[in-house]
């Protein structure tokens, strides 16, 4: 069923005088944990910490043409057997929508309404009406308030139009999802009151040339911020991500110069990820440094250390750094395989392909130790590998059956087991 928009104006959600509270004892309150709302997309029911809350409000925000309206609908749609769940579109209309929900698989789903709708009031009204089990709001920049002054997208429209969701939503108990465009460094744009206002703020990260998305949870209030679900964008959406390790390494070519699997952490999920490492004389004078999936100052960081705790020579070669698959790495513990890459490169020596590595690197040329690496190492025996090198630790955990560890203190030692006696 469509619903091109709703001509009543809501007043849930207007700010009106606050009621005194009066303060009550913990053990007076009544009622247990939040029941939510289960998903059938497993990967997004974990990033919320178990399902959606009712009378909750998350924010999702990404690059553009990054997936957030396809996932969002697809959402919706797994929903809408249930019953009633409004998408409301403030840029497409609802003809384009239900393109995309074709291409989705959707055919006619009766719980579905869709809404192209810019004014807020409409909106309300809408949702006070129908009071579905989810409504979808894409986006916030472009819903505005008719009683204000300013246009759509403007810092005072962004802040009342949020408000007067959250309001609704508490008052209802109908959860809101909101898509927020984000800025060229990254950041929802708007206020940062948004995001303050918000029950839960989720990014969708990766590289638009890469075909997998990771759901990341950077506030949520009803679960835990650790957790990150793993998606691949298809012709049929975003497809879950059961094993990423498995998929990030299908096409690693062993026996390679350069290439090292190195094992990450992202939230408490293990990742096995290809790093790769290239050195090339440089044409110029200032040699070139390129990170692509890696910190910046972390590459110039294991650079300098190569260089002058190792003897390695890389004031005269372009170094250049990336991550297979379009993953973002921000944990030092990528430190050791990031390094290993480069030496491997600037040796051309290939690294075994039964070993991963694992390690924070220190300016002295230490290894440090990382957290989790039970889970780290278990993660590697799951996948074939045999040796992993870790640091040395004094709680350093047992590997588990068929693999091997091999602990050592420093970079010097972890290069050549890797490179010399590999």
């Amino acid at each position: 069923m469509l619903a091109e928009s709703s001509p009543s104006r809501s007043t849930l959600g207007r700010t009106s005088a606050p009621t005194p509270s009066v303060a009550v004892r913990l053990s007076e309150i009544e009622g247990d944990a939040e029941s939510r709302v289960t998903v059938p997309l497993e990967e997004f029911s974990r990033v919320l910490g178990g399902g959606i809350v009712p009378g909750s409000i998350v924010l999702i925000g990404g690059d553009p043409g990054i997936g957030k309206s396809t996932l969002l609908l697809q959402v919706a749609l797994s929903l809408a057997d249930r019953g009633a769940v409004l998408y409301v579109s403030g840029e497409e209309s609802v003809r384009q929508i239900k393109g995309r929900a074709a291409r989705l698989g959707a055919g006619s789903v009766e719980g579905l309404y869709l809404m192209a709708e810019t004014d807020l009031g409409a909106v309300l009204g809408q949702i006070e009406a129908l009071r579905p089990r989810l409504a979808v709001v894409d986006s916030i920049q472009t819903m505005h308030d008719s009683e204000l002054g300013p246009g759509a997208g403007s810092i005072s429209q962004v802040r009342e139009c949020a408000a007067r969701l959250q309001a609704l939503a508490k008052g209802s108990g109908v959860p809101v999802f909101l898509i927020g465009h984000v800025t060229k460094d990254g950041a929802i744009a708007g206020p940062r009151v948004l995001e303050h206002l918000v029950d839960t703020v989720l990014y969708l990260e990766g590289d638009a040339q890469h075909a997998y998305r990771l759901l990341r949870a950077v506030k949520n209030r009803f679960g835990p911020t650790t957790e990150v679900g793993v998606f691949e964008m298809s012709g049929d959406g975003m497809v879950e991500v059961p094993n990423p390790s498995e998929a990030f390494l299908a096409e690693r070519v062993v026996q390679a110069p350069g290439s090292v699997v190195g094992v990450t952490l992202e939230g408490t999920r293990p990742l096995l990820v290809e790093i790769q490492g290239l050195t090339s004389p440089t044409a110029f004078g200032n040699p070139r440094r390129t990170a692509n999936g890696v910190d910046f100052n972390r590459l110039l960081l294991i650079t300098a250390v190569l260089t002058r705790r190792l003897g390695l020579s890389l004031s005269d070669q372009d170094v250049f750094v990336n991550v297979v698959g379009g993953l973002q790495i921000e944990e030092p513990a990528a430190d050791l395989a990031i390094a290993a890459a480069l030496a491997s490169s600037v040796r051309d020596r290939p690294v075994p392909a039964d070993m991963a590595v694992v390690g924070e690197v220190g300016l002295s040329g230490e290894l440090r130790a990382v957290p989790q690496l039970g889970v780290r190492l278990h993660e590697a025996a799951k996948l074939g590998f045999r040796r992993i090198i870790a640091p040395r630790s004094p709680r350093i955990e047992p590997a588990p059956a068929g693999l091997e560890l091999l602990a050592v203190r420093s970079l010097r030692e972890a290069l050549d087991l890797l490179l010399e006696k590999g």
